[in-house]
């Protein structure tokens, strides 16, 4: 993604930057902008153009926020596509007012509300809520009416307790009650990029507090419409692989299960880079229909010998009244930059609402010719 912050995104936003105001220094600012770019990485090319709105930019705030608040105006917004580079080089805009505007925190969320349209500004909004929660929690409140949709998802998706590449914020962590307040407001939302956040938010809270999201959901359960329904089954993800026997009945899965079931894998060792298949036969001892989620464990080999546990969505089904069924499913050793695998046996368990109703052992193997394509990151 880093070269979507390029010669090309710098042009773009000097060019934005010089239409809000003439006297902007395009030259020196993509002069500086441009200098050693290709080595470096995505958050650090957006922090080094940061720094060089700084020096561009009036050392005043206000006069600074009144001209990214006219650039918000004049930039064209794609609503359709949110990955082209021009929409990238409106970040280091938000990381500049986030940082310019700590010292004016109420005229910085003015700015970071006109411009999270142009990209997104949680990232710049978590100091703010981690220092001064007590300036901008009002705000947020207040961004949940907002008729803008990437406005009311700023709401949610700032604020939640476990960002992604957004640090974890510890006080919602300890009391999400904030966070609940804020997701109570949006949870009818009609935009699905709103409610995309709002589940994501519920399924970083349930880590920390599960007792407290299962109780919010039962008051949102009575007559929830189909949308608010997604909301809870996705923010529910992190409960149904912990296999937590209350969500499932909640979601309206069986709550026990009568079957039989046969795991098989149809190799007994795989290379690092290599696929094998798994393929599960369920038969129903049961009179009427089930409902069964259907999940997957693999106990990865850690450096120590140690396993970790890390479970794979598989299927949802109805399973009818004494049916037989067979389901397949394949799985990659993949080379991936967050794990480094480790050769050894790997148990792998299915499981069905949760429970566990087969295991199976495969060998993973390094292959000399292949190398050791694990990368670090465990």
């Amino acid at each position: 993604m880093k070269q979507y912050l390029n010669a090309d995104a710098i042009s773009y936003l000097a060019d934005s930057l010089v239409a809000a105001w003439p006297e902007f220094d395009k030259e020196g600012f993509t002069r500086g902008a441009c200098q050693g770019l290709e080595a470096m990485e995505l958050k650090q090319r957006v922090t080094h153009i940061a720094e060089q709105l700084h020096k561009h930019l009036p050392t005043d705030f206000s006069e600074s926020a009144d001209i990214l608040i006219r650039l918000a105006d004049v930039w064209p917004v794609d609503e359709d596509d949110k990955s082209s580079w021009h929409s990238f080089s409106a970040w280091p805009l938000i990381d500049y007012a986030g940082h310019a505007g700590w010292s004016s925190p109420l005229r910085a969320l003015d700015v970071l509300e006109r411009l999270t349209p142009l990209f997104t500004a949680e990232f710049a909004m978590r100091p703010y809520l981690d220092r001064q929660f007590e300036v901008v929690y009002p705000r947020i409140i207040r961004w949940t009416e907002h008729p803008h949709p990437h406005v009311r998802r700023l709401a949610s998706e700032c604020i939640r307790p476990r960002l992604p590449w957004g640090g974890h914020l510890k006080r919602f962590q300890r009391d999400p009650e904030p966070v609940l307040k804020v997701l109570e407001l949006l949870k009818d939302d009609v935009s699905v990029y709103v409610q995309k956040s709002v589940a994501n938010n519920l399924n970083d809270i349930s880590k920390d507090n599960p007792d407290r999201v299962l109780a919010l959901v039962r008051q949102w359960l009575p007559k929830a419409s189909k949308q608010r329904r997604w909301i809870i089954r996705h923010g529910l993800r992190s409960l149904i692989k912990q296999g937590v026997p209350e969500v499932f009945e909640l979601l309206d899965y069986s709550p026990t299960i009568a079957l039989q079931s046969q795991l098989q894998l149809n190799k007994a060792e795989v290379s690092l880079g290599d696929s094998f298949e798994i393929t599960l036969s369920l038969q129903s001892e049961a009179t009427s229909a089930q409902d069964l989620v259907i999940d997957y464990a693999v106990w990865h080999v850690k450096a120590n010998g140690s396993h970790s546990r890390k479970v794979f969505k598989w299927k949802i089904l109805t399973l009818a009244a004494e049916q037989c069924l067979q389901i397949s499913k394949t799985h990659a050793f993949k080379t991936l930059s967050t794990r480094k695998y480790y050769p050894g046996p790997h148990l792998l368990e299915v499981l069905i609402n949760g429970q566990v109703t087969g295991r199976a052992e495969i060998e993973l193997r390094h292959d000399k010719a292949k190398g050791d394509q694990g990368n670090p990151g465990d």
